[in-house]
């Protein structure tokens, strides 16, 4: 096993320990860790400073917060000296290479210039004075110049600032929030960034579905009052729900999409908070149905049609005799009404028809 992939172990631990704040182990870790033989692209590419700092953040044993304190400043040292290193090279390289290139031709101009003065100083006292002044004002001239362009090209730049800045600040049509058609829709995507290389699977879909599941968890910022791992708790109901179907076809996308729709829900909001603090286990929001997500207004509603329906499909009660003789085959409840009616000839028995006054079941008998 590679130094990267030990790396991304630990890493992947720490965030599960996280996740289910159980810190049970980290100390362990975090020793095995400081053991570890550390370079600024590993950090990079694992970005074990992150889970590191997550166990710092939710951990309440001392010994396991100042060891990860520690690890994170040394790291720190090695970024700060890493960005020193580049600051010097560029300084070097930006410095040493104007020196030869402009010291001889500024030196041999400046050599030719002031022979010529001195000569013509001997010779023609009268005419220096006078290329003297042509030759101020030259200077004075090119420098004039040389300020308006510097001047033009400035309130080019700025104007071209203020254009990108006002077609940034254009307002833009607001979108209304829409239930996601696929799991691998943008809008959803657009709100949350590139998913950790730890947590990736390797299958394009299934790393859209985790993206687009901590998006739905990270709707209204609530992970943020309980201190929960986003990315790691949608990965994990992510693989419950891949283990289950064990392919990634519509009905994988369809089990997807109803948990990112109920999460994401206004409507119901303790859903996702119940999932946040843990009260409803990763696995079990993997498997629930409809009808379990819904909020309890929904709930309530779906109850009393229930009970409507019921009613509207009962038998009249007209002449009916309550009695608890006769027990309901469908919910085993013995509170029934029964009406006796003779259907057939005289010389054979009445038909005794049976409404449950539970769950609504019929039947009859003779």
């Amino acid at each position: 096993m590679t130094r990267e992939e030990d790396l991304l172990r630990i890493a992947k631990k720490l965030d599960k320990m996280v996740s289910r704040n159980n810190m049970d182990g980290a100390l362990d870790l975090l020793r095995e860790l400081k053991n570890f033989n550390m370079t600024l692209k590993l950090l990079q590419d694992t970005r074990i400073g992150m889970s590191v700092n997550g166990i710092r953040k939710h951990c309440t044993d001392e010994d396991v917060v100042n060891l990860a304190k520690i690890l994170i400043k040394n790291w720190k040292k090695l970024l700060e000296s890493a960005q020193n290193q580049k600051s010097e090279k560029t300084n070097e390289n930006g410095s040493h290479p104007s020196k030869p290139s402009g010291s001889p031709n500024r030196t041999s101009p400046e050599r030719d210039s002031r022979k010529d003065f001195t000569d013509s100083k001997k010779l023609h006292p009268r005419k220096l004075s006078i290329e003297g002044r042509r030759e101020s004002k030259d200077s004075t001239d090119s420098k004039s110049s040389h300020h308006l362009l510097k001047r033009q090209s400035s309130e080019t730049k700025l104007e071209r600032r203020d254009s990108t800045s006002s077609s940034k600040s254009k307002p833009e049509t607001p979108k209304t929030p829409t239930t996601p058609t696929s799991p691998l829709s943008p809008s959803l995507s657009s709100s949350v960034g590139p998913l950790s290389p730890r947590l990736q699977t390797g299958d394009s879909i299934r790393d859209k579905c985790i993206e687009m599941l901590t998006a739905a968890l990270r709707t209204d910022d609530d992970f943020k009052d309980y201190g929960a791992n986003c990315e790691g708790m949608a990965a994990e109901i992510e693989d419950h729900i891949y283990q289950e179907i064990k392919a990634t076809d519509m009905k994988y996308k369809n089990r997807v999409r109803s948990r990112i729709s109920n999460l994401k829900d206004p409507k119901n909001p303790n859903l996702r908070k119940n999932v946040l603090a843990g009260a409803i286990e990763l696995s079990r929001i993997a498997t629930m149905t409809a009808e379990e997500m819904a909020s309890d207004e929904l709930k309530q509603l779906r109850n009393v049609l229930t009970q409507e329906a019921i009613r509207e499909h009962q038998m009249a009660k007209t002449g009916g005799t309550t009695t608890d003789l006769l027990q309901c085959g469908k919910c085993r409840k013995k509170n029934c009404t029964y009406n006796q009616v003779q259907t057939r000839s005289a010389d054979e028995p009445m038909t005794t028809f049976v409404l449950c006054n539970e769950c609504g079941n019929r039947w009859k008998f003779c």
